[in-house]
């Protein structure tokens, strides 16, 4: 049994803010959890989270790809899953359509798993992402992001 998770989302900014949003470790941590991401291919990084019932609050991670403004690719590993995520950008008219993929969720465990983060990710391209976007895109400044609520827009 595999599954994989497929967002779309539009953003009236340009690929640039949006590339942002996906790298700044600050904004990251704005729409999803503090981190120590570095947009550098072979980083290894981590988001860490309070830990839940049957998850320790971590996930490590590894840099794949990165091509500025395009592509991001790093993967996802946790206590209970081996997967990877992959943001791409892609100019359109009046902004930017950004399109993320976690794939490789193998197994029932990881199916079931990929259930409650599809509902996150949904949520995150949706309205947190976005978020973070306009307000980087108002000159807000990284160190006065509005934090992640870690509600329904968590993975």
């Amino acid at each position: 049994m595999r599954r994989d998770l497929r967002f779309e989302a539009h953003y009236p900014h340009p690929p640039e803010k949006v590339w942002r949003a996906l790298t700044e470790p600050q904004a990251i941590a704005a729409w999803l959890m503090p981190n120590d991401f570095q947009a550098r291919v072979g980083h290894r990084f981590q988001f860490r989270t309070k830990p839940q019932r049957g998850w320790d609050g971590i996930v490590d991670c590894e840099v794949l790809e990165v091509d500025p403004p395009r592509r991001l690719v790093y993967t996802w590993t946790s206590n209970m899953l081996d997967t990877r995520v992959a943001f791409t950008l892609a100019p359109e008219s009046g902004g930017t359509r950004l399109v993320l993929d976690h794939t490789g969720f193998d197994g029932f465990k990881a199916w079931m798993v990929s259930l409650i983060l599809g509902s996150g990710w949904k949520g995150i391209v949706a309205r947190g992402i976005a978020r973070v976007v306009d307000q980087l895109a108002l000159g807000v400044p990284l160190s006065e992001l509005s934090a992640n609520p870690h509600g329904a827009d968590s993975p």
